[in-house]
């Protein structure tokens, strides 16, 4: 028999990647995040192969499997594709910890975060 499928929490129009477990803190996740909201994706992917920030690259190939989910999955136009929402999460945070003077120690915290990427297919314009 099986479980009933669950609907689909997106419209027709959307398709969706997640990525998860990247290791940069939420807040500057979410500084490469504001860059490519709303914007069509070509602009996006290009915004991003030029960005100085390092996790760039790891939300270029997110962007590129939403873009694929939507060609594939949907079968939306790529052309007509814009990023509708790119929503930043926290992720887990490894705590580590450093000597310091007279036998104390500092808390480091190393954050993983995780962003996604939402694109939806403009109508006629």
């Amino acid at each position: 028999m099986g479980k009933k499928a669950t609907p689909r929490s997106l419209a027709d129009t959307e398709a969706r990647a997640v990525i998860k477990n990247l290791r940069v803190s939420p807040q500057k996740l979410n500084l490469v995040a504001a860059q490519i909201r709303g914007k069509p994706v070509q602009r996006a992917l290009m915004d991003l192969e030029f960005s100085r920030r390092r996790i760039a690259q790891s939300v270029k190939a997110g962007l590129e499997s939403a873009i694929a989910n939507a060609e594939n999955n949907h079968q939306l136009d790529v052309d007509r594709l814009v990023v509708a929402e790119a929503t930043v999460g926290k992720g887990l945070v490894m705590k580590r910890w450093r000597a310091r003077a007279r036998g104390r120690v500092a808390r480091i915290h190393k954050p993983f975060s995780q962003i996604t990427l939402v694109v939806r297919e403009q109508g006629e314009a």
